[in-house]
């Protein structure tokens, strides 16, 4: 009975009542090595739950993918080739509206293209869910966690800060081989989007305003772990989300960043120096348009807004910062260092 536990049947049901309609109950046998019977009964729990689809007669059974779809692979990571898992292994097995499809086949060969060339791993497992009102997708692999891998690579001081340039865009420790729009544009398609990497986790909720989170209950594993939920009956389109982050609206340049600067401060304390600023204004310059958010921060130093706004702003003009959500106080200082520039 252990090899046909309802969970571990729903990670392949889909794709086997897609590849054996006419035979089910007989693949089934052979794959689980269950009785006939124990097939059987399973297939009809499937059938209830909304697992599997099923037509034809009594005798002669048709069975398809229900309401809900899942499948569950691993692959190893050395020589993966990411379009070939989402042709062959994914995408026959599910129908999801056009728009959602192309969202959710963009952050899946992105985020598996990632795992081969950034996780230093050995493997990655991929789960894609679709429910009557979500797509859930699930990529996890064994490497060297995200958060560390970006901590070396520019000499960072811990996964918060990482989460903050991870949060700007355009980061990528191979920068000859990739433009660091991956994790970025995944994160921005989806409703739901979680960060998952040794021991620490952050979270991005597409209704919320301030953007990235701190979460709670990190997964207790070795790797990276993204998740994301995309609403079947959203409006969001990856051309609008392409298009919201170039300044022309085209969505082939990718010049504007939003940078939330509550994720630089705790609850309570102020940004208050040089040192602060210069983290928010890295790489800024690769940017024309930067939207400083200052939701949630409740106060501010001279020297962090002398350094924003005159000494960043002075060397870099044709760089446009946007304050955005500030209190009185901040504003007016926001304003001094402006008016020195």
């Amino acid at each position: 009975m252990t090899r046909l536990a309802f969970d571990h049947l729903t990670l392949w049901i889909s794709a086997a009542a897609s590849e054996h309609s006419h035979d089910l109950a007989d693949h089934m046998e052979e794959r689980t090595g269950a009785s006939r019977r124990a097939c059987q009964a399973a297939l009809r729990r499937l059938v209830d739950a909304g697992w599997l689809a099923r037509s034809g007669t009594a005798r002669r059974p048709v069975y398809g993918p229900g309401r809900l779809r899942q499948v569950a692979r691993s692959y190893t990571l050395h020589g993966l080739q990411e379009d070939i898992p989402w042709q062959r292994d994914f995408a026959p097995h599910f129908e999801l509206p056009s728009a959602v499809l192309r969202m959710v086949q963009h952050a899946f060969t992105e985020l598996v293209n990632n795992a081969a060339d950034h996780s230093g791993g050995t493997s990655v497992t991929v789960s894609l869910r679709q429910t009557p009102s979500h797509a859930q997708l699930l990529v996890s692999d064994d490497g060297c966690g995200v958060f560390d891998r970006i901590c070396e690579a520019f000499r960072l001081p811990d996964a918060q800060h990482a989460m903050l340039e991870l949060s700007k865009g355009r980061l990528t420790s191979q920068p000859e081989a990739h433009t660091g729009r991956g994790l970025f544009f995944s994160a921005q398609l989806a409703d739901v989007f979680d960060i998952h990497a040794n021991n620490t986790a952050f979270q991005r909720r597409a209704w919320e305003s301030g953007g990235w989170k701190q979460a709670g209950n990190p997964l207790p594993r070795q790797g990276s772990s993204i998740y994301m939920a995309i609403a079947l009956d959203t409006t969001r389109t990856l051309d609008q989300v392409l298009g919201a982050w170039s300044i022309d609206g085209s969505g082939i340049a990718f010049d504007r960043t939003v940078i939330a600067l509550r994720m630089l401060a705790g609850p309570g304390q102020p940004l208050d120096s040089r040192a602060q600023a210069r983290r928010v204004a890295a790489r800024l310059e690769t940017f024309r348009s930067a939207e400083l958010d200052f939701d949630g921060v409740e106060d501010v130093g001279h020297a962090f807004t002398d350094e924003l706004f005159r000494v960043f702003a002075n060397k870099h003009g044709d760089v446009q910062l946007l304050a955005t959500n500030m209190t009185p106080r901040v504003a007016a200082l926001v304003r001094s260092a402006q008016g020195q520039a």
